[in-house]
């Protein structure tokens, strides 16, 4: 029986350069030798491509290897192992950056944003994830949800390829609904930790808060910071929900004034 020759596993860096302009400055400086592509060239984002992503090659520099594992809030993005070569991981990964969903809307998966990725990828069964991941053998990322990092509870996350026969992915590739659901609840975690880190609150508190306004129907974005701000404003208040067939802005208007109205 004749061996067969596998391919050598290459290691690579995904950096999610707007998430870490140091690292960009330290990769410019100190590892100017090595290989890397912007994401974004030969792609439609190509015009903002130094917002996008940056591909890093590591094979050639166990130093960066090295840092990306010591210090990964300075290097933050996504670590990757793959066989393939060079043209066919950029080829996937710019696959991966367009998506649709419905019939008629479409958008940018910043899958490479490293809490965009601890939701998303856990949205994805085994079969998903093999499609999705494609040549990749190995991702890993420093990280979490957003209340993750509330509460200073982030750590490695590693996902291998399950490598089941699935058809490749596709263009624009089409949302499942529950990949749907959890980006929609990134996009909100992230406004309850924007918030957090303005108004000093806890991320519990604003976290209740919100849901007890998506509970009032209050799910229009300016409705609901318009409640977070008066549930501040009234911390203790005792909540008689709005009468039926109001308007979101309405039934926060008729909240304002019962509460108001109750002050002594």
């Amino acid at each position: 029986m004749s061996a067969v020759a596998l391919d050598p596993m290459s290691s690579w860096l995904l950096l999610d350069v707007q998430e870490s302009p140091q690292a960009l400055k330290v990769l410019r400086q100190a590892f100017a030798g090595l290989k890397y592509f912007w994401l974004f060239d030969s792609t439609e984002f190509q015009t903002v491509r130094e917002q996008g992503p940056l591909l890093i090659e590591l094979q050639d520099s166990e130093a960066l290897q090295a840092l990306c594992l010591r210090d990964p809030q300075l290097w933050r993005g996504l670590l990757l192992e793959s066989a393939a070569s060079t043209p066919a991981l950029l080829a996937h990964l710019r696959r991966m950056l367009t998506v649709s969903f419905g019939l008629h809307h479409r958008a940018m998966l910043g899958y490479y944003n490293r809490q965009t990725a601890s939701y998303f990828f856990d949205a994805c069964d085994a079969r998903e994830l093999s499609r999705w991941l494609g040549p990749i053998d190995q991702l890993r990322w420093f990280g979490g949800t957003w209340a993750d990092r509330a509460i200073g509870s982030q750590g490695w996350q590693q996902l291998r390829n399950p490598g089941l026969a699935v058809a490749p992915l596709a263009v624009e590739e089409n949302l499942s609904a529950r990949q749907r659901e959890r980006l929609q609840s990134c996009l909100l975690e992230q406004h309850i930790w924007r918030w957090c880190q303005s108004m000093g609150t806890d991320y519990v508190t604003l976290s209740s808060h919100v849901q007890q306004g998506l509970a009032l129907g209050f799910s229009d974005r300016d409705v609901l910071d318009g409640w977070l701000w008066l549930r501040l404003l009234h911390p203790r208040a005792v909540l008689v929900p709005p009468p039926a067939g109001l308007t979101q802005q309405a039934g926060l208007d008729h909240v304002r004034r019962q509460w108001q109205n109750d002050q002594p």
